[in-house]
């Protein structure tokens, strides 16, 4: 709260100064160009055009608020700058009219020897587009810097989402629950285990080549899904389905790497799959999610650790993305959003 109060103190102290010497450098240039004698009640001088600068700024900076909200620069180039042009010579013609009316008519001085409307037009112009180049200019280096900011900030959760999701992969129980049916494989069907070694190997290498890839095709992570999918038929064999539906091609969709197998584990860790109560896992691929549903019928003995929905949900959202949750008592389903890469 202190550091905040002390940045505060120090933009107005900034703003006080630097309006002022503006101020100063516009009586200055009142007295080259207008000829006017401004030395005279110097100190009226000096507080009627620090006000008029004063008003200015805040005229400006709300009018660059409201553009930026309603029509920034990436809308539309040149509307902005005629926006910016026309917001220009409405400000200059209010102030004037407001000050000219203060002058003329409450302080009742007298229009003999002082400029005309035009020519007092043309220098508020002249003096009010530095001051909306500069705030342009300020604003512009604060998007920048926070764009810098927000992509650093993006790669760090995509180094995060990526180390998470490594280590989900490489999860102790996943590795010992493979391992052991791969133990049992080598006396009971040595034919079986070798493709379980093949598959295994498959699975992790293609986690481990993702290190560079922040989306893949669905058609990727769909093949990559059958070496996974045929490491839970050797473990669990006959208590789950799992189907595919492709509705719409899927070469030209991409979605974040290992969304659907984190989906499909999350299925496994929170259900029970027996022969009896079979777990029925289906992807459905449609122009514009692609859909992972199963049925629900909870396991008393949920596993704890790897990656969580939560964590989908929020590698999608530095896409500006939305994963879509339907939860009811016998169907859970997740719709998962193309990335357009």
């Amino acid at each position: 709260m202190i550091q905040f109060k002390k940045i505060g103190i120090r933009n107005l102290l900034v703003f006080f100064s630097s309006t002022l010497i503006y101020a100063l450098c516009q009586m200055l240039f009142s007295i080259i160009l207008m000829k006017e004698d401004l030395w005279n009640n110097f100190h009226i001088q000096l507080f009627s055009h620090y006000l008029v600068i004063v008003t200015m700024c805040i005229a400006d900076f709300l009018l660059l608020r409201f553009l930026n909200k309603h029509l920034p620069y990436s809308k539309n180039i040149l509307y902005r700058i005629m926006a910016d042009i026309t917001g220009l010579v409405v400000i200059c013609l209010i102030i004037l009219c407001l000050f000219n009316y203060v002058i003329y008519d409450v302080l009742l001085i007298s229009e003999e020897g002082l400029p005309s409307f035009l020519v007092k037009f043309a220098f508020a112009m002249t003096n009010n587009i530095p001051i909306l180049l500069s705030f342009e200019l300020i604003y512009y280096f604060q998007s920048e810097q926070k764009a810098i900011t927000d992509s650093e900030i993006a790669k760090r959760r995509v180094l995060l989402f990526q180390h998470e999701t490594l280590r989900a992969q490489i999860n102790p129980h996943f590795l010992f629950n493979s391992l052991n049916v791969l133990s049992s494989l080598i006396y009971i069907n040595q034919e079986n285990a070798n493709k379980f070694t093949k598959a295994l190997s498959k699975t992790y290498r293609y986690v481990l080549s993702l290190t560079q890839q922040p989306v893949v095709s669905v058609t990727e992570e769909l093949d990559a899904l059958d070496s996974y999918i045929f490491l839970m038929r050797m473990r669990f064999e006959n208590a789950f389905t799992f189907t595919v539906n492709k509705i719409s091609s899927s070469e030209q969709y991409k979605i974040i790497p290992l969304t659907l197998q984190l989906l499909i584990e999350n299925a496994f860790k929170h259900n029970k799959a027996t022969e009896e109560s079979l777990l029925n896992i289906k992807i459905n691929v449609d122009s514009e999610y692609i859909t992972v549903e199963n049925n629900i019928q909870p396991s008393h003995d949920v596993e704890k650790g790897g990656i969580g929905l939560k964590y989908i949900t929020q590698q999608y959202k530095l896409y500006g993305k939305d994963v879509v949750v339907d939860h009811t008592t016998q169907l859970f389903m997740v719709k998962i959003p193309f990335i357009k890469s």
